[in-house]
């Protein structure tokens, strides 16, 4: 657990639902406390400073470092839980990370070398690639912002981090810490992606020698030494050695980015291509180890091993991770059931009751609420679509008998309630985690990450927010996302309909350019249409976890939850719903395992 010290006078005692227990550091633009909700959930809580507090510059500032850490994919990253940035006391609440920062430990037991120092820098390179491929430079990337948990280092603050905007480019200002600033910084010259590669590599650097690389005894020193001195990489072995030495190239058109950075560290091809979702997973698989304990800390005779057992992981597909779930019959033949599917194998009983699992066990009804009205996802009575074949996937998992499962439709505003009142045992209904109420519902999960974006015909040239300038958006009743591209400074012309039905209508026949919403929602109305090919452009505005909620207090419920979605992803079922329900439209599914939830 990081340092906690008390709270000053003056600081506040509640944000939220969450009691201040203590400080855990400062910054330029806030203080982070350490909070604690009503159900005991930790959380670290960044609080714009006192002195911004009147200020529309640093509110602006703070709402872009939400919408950033909402965009970046869940790979050895901490993620964001809750936040207010409309009341006089504007704060973030974050995944609170277990574990001491890089810098502590190096300082504390020394450098680190071979396997730990191998598992280091695919993590945090992977963490690196999440953040940039969400169009976001994190501009102080250093071993103070890499905690170690007990799963892996995990990458964290994005108080300085600035969007990339409309046209590729960033604010040239300094900002950053100066023995990690790369040249560019110093030079008051443009400022971008690279410079977090070079600091990347010079984070590797101090994490192999206990010593920054450009290290000197003043500011004007080490900024000296950054634009004219070459690190010394002695001590770091071959293959990493000449990673680390193109990243720190002073030139940052020829330093590599950081998908191929990550490429080369998991030994996969390099090419143009963005790492996909599935290199990211096999980046955060491979780095998953307990930094803080010697004994993981092994000798240089061994740095090649953690390597080879990754590539076999990949090449695998996980098998030996997760247990391979096997199908039986589909519950009352909605579900198409996929060849060579049988039973999963029992997993060993377990001494902790679940209340919802023994009374499946004792022959009781599962009972799973849905939104219904979603072609592709969940349509109709009894429902069909992906996430009634989810449903359905875990229902086998969980041992529930054939035909006791019963569908139940809830409401937008009633999902948590349904679960918290005992109206259904479950929800699956595309119900996004981290904007849920968690002093209601525990989630398991997530089963699938979706993303706001925009469905569009296949022929347009949209890639990007800023390519919707100008084009008719058609706004369905209820959706916010339309709202949020205007708040990203994007003017369109705003097309309303009370039917999202009718909006994927007129995007088809061209009376309007794009139908903002949730990937897969959106997809599945495209899907059913027939005539001009429609696809989601991929512009991918937030990360959406979508969970299973299940009633607090249950982990092996959750757990049990927790090993299907695993096995989905690992047999290939996932692709497959994906495929079978939202194929028709030009969509780049997410089929990577997401990081599941802690079943507490």
């Amino acid at each position: 657990m990081p340092e906690i010290r008390p709270l000053r006078p003056g600081d506040p005692p509640q944000l939220g639902s969450y009691t201040l227990r203590g400080r855990l550091g400062e910054g330029g633009q806030g203080v982070v406390y350490l909070g604690e909700s009503e159900d005991g959930e930790r959380a670290a809580i960044k609080l714009l400073h006192v002195r911004f507090t009147g200020e529309a510059q640093a509110r602006s500032r703070f709402a872009r470092e939400l919408t950033a850490a909402r965009r970046v994919a869940a790979f050895c990253t901490a993620r964001v839980l809750v936040a207010d940035l409309d009341g006089e006391t504007p704060y973030i609440a974050s995944e609170l990370i277990d574990g001491p920062s890089l810098r502590q430990v190096v300082e504390r037991d020394g450098p680190l070398g071979g396997e730990a120092l191998e598992r280091l820098a695919i993590g945090t390179a992977t963490a690196l690639t999440a953040i940039h491929q969400a169009g976001i430079a994190h501009r102080d990337f250093k071993p103070d912002n890499v905690l170690l948990a007990a799963d892996g280092p995990r990458v964290v603050d994005f108080g300085i981090a600035k969007i990339i905007d409309e046209s590729g480019t960033i604010t040239t200002r300094a900002v950053g810490t100066p023995a990690y600033m790369a040249p560019e910084q110093i030079a008051d010259e443009h400022v971008g992606l690279p410079a977090d590669v070079f600091a990347w590599a010079s984070t590797i650097v101090f994490s192999a020698t206990g010593k920054a690389p450009f290290g000197g005894d003043t500011i004007v020193a080490t900024l000296n030494r950054v634009i004219n001195h070459e690190a010394d990489l002695s001590a770091l072995p071959g293959d990493l050695r000449a990673t680390v030495a193109s990243c720190l190239n002073k030139d940052q058109r020829l330093r590599p980015t950081s998908d191929e950075v990550l490429k080369r560290l998991l030994g996969h091809p390099v090419d143009e291509s963005e790492a996909s979702e599935e290199v990211l997973a096999e980046g955060a698989q491979a780095a998953t180890v307990d930094l803080t304990r010697v004994e993981t800390r092994p000798t240089a005779r061994r740095r090649r091993r953690m390597a080879a057992t990754a590539a076999a992981t990949a090449a695998l597909g996980l098998a030996a991770t997760f247990a391979v779930l096997q199908f039986g019959p589909a519950f009352g033949g909605n579900a198409t059931v996929l060849p060579g599917r049988g039973t999963p194998t029992p997993a060993p009983e377990s001494t902790v009751r679940s209340p919802l699992l023994d009374r499946i066990k004792a022959g009781g009804v599962l009972r799973v609420g849905y939104r219904d009205g979603f072609p592709g996802v969940s349509l109709g009575v009894p429902p069909t679509g992906f996430e009634v074949e989810v449903a359905e996937y875990i229902a086998r998992a969980l041992k529930v008998p054939e035909g006791k499962v019963r569908f139940v439709p809830v409401g937008y505003a009633d999902r948590e309630a349904a679960v918290e009142r005992g109206k259904v045992d479950l929800v699956i209904a595309n119900l996004s985690i981290d904007s849920a109420d968690r002093s209601r519902v525990a989630f398991a999960g997530p089963y699938y990450v979706a993303h706001r974006d925009v469905l569009v015909r296949a022929g347009m040239k949209i890639s990007e927010v800023g390519h919707l300038r100008g084009k008719k958006l058609c706004l369905a009743a209820g959706q916010s996302t339309g709202s949020m591209i205007s708040d990203m400074g994007v003017t369109f012309v705003a097309v309303h309909d009370n039917d999202t039905s009718r909006c994927a209508n007129r995007v088809a026949d061209g009376r309007a350019d794009a139908l903002p919403g949730d990937d897969v929602l959106i997809a599945g109305f495209g899907a059913r249409l027939r005539g001009p090919g429609l696809k989601i452009a991929g512009i991918r505005l937030t990360t959406e976890r979508y969970g299973v909620a299940l009633r607090s207090g249950d982990p092996r419920a959750c757990q049990a939850i927790n090993g299907a979605i695993r096995a989905m992803y690992a047999d290939g079922t996932m692709q497959a719903l994906l495929e079978r329900n939202f194929g028709r439209v030009g969509f780049r599914f997410e089929t990577g395992l997401p990081r599941l939830e802690d079943c507490r």
